[in-house]
């Protein structure tokens, strides 16, 4: 089984706790700060813990409609989370998962959000380049967009 991975790596002024926090909340902030990539997340299974199923609708700016992830592992003590996506067509039919690993890292002023994104291909298959680079720069602006969500609304994290 070959693979293919990106990594994300964006600075913030803000520590990592209330980094976390704001992210932890990323199922109702991402369809409101990017609603052209994420029409809805919602949960099918579970109660946001470990082993968890949600269920993502994609807008109109990505070329897949939906995609099933399980909640792989949280630890709130080290700011980390990571999941996979197992289902659906975000899995453009050469992948057998998608697996994200996020963690954010306190550091000198602030903190650091750090992604990794790992596609796990079913045969020799890889996502193209330019599918990685579009990917990427989601994430970046979603990133971005999160955390000025969460700075316009203190009261809430």
């Amino acid at each position: 089984m070959t693979s293919a991975s990106i990594e994300i790596e964006i600075p913030s002024s803000y520590p990592a706790d209330k980094v976390f926090k704001v992210f932890s909340d990323f199922d109702n902030i991402a369809p409101k700060v990017n609603p052209d990539v994420f029409k809805s997340i919602e949960t099918i299974e579970g109660n946001g813990d470990v082993g968890t199923k949600k269920i993502f609708t994609f807008g109109d700016a990505v070329p897949f409609t939906s995609g099933k992830y399980k909640v792989d592992a949280i630890d709130t003590s080290n700011f980390s989370y990571s999941y996979s996506f197992f289902e659906g067509d975000c899995l453009m039919g050469i992948l057998d998962s998608i697996t994200h690993h996020i963690k954010i890292v306190p550091c000198d002023g602030g903190s650091k959000f750090k992604q990794t994104v790992i596609y796990n291909c079913k045969g020799s298959d890889k996502p193209s380049e330019e599918i990685l680079k579009a990917e990427k720069e989601i994430y970046e602006k979603t990133y971005k967009a999160i955390e000025a969500y969460g700075a316009a609304h203190p009261e809430s994290y």
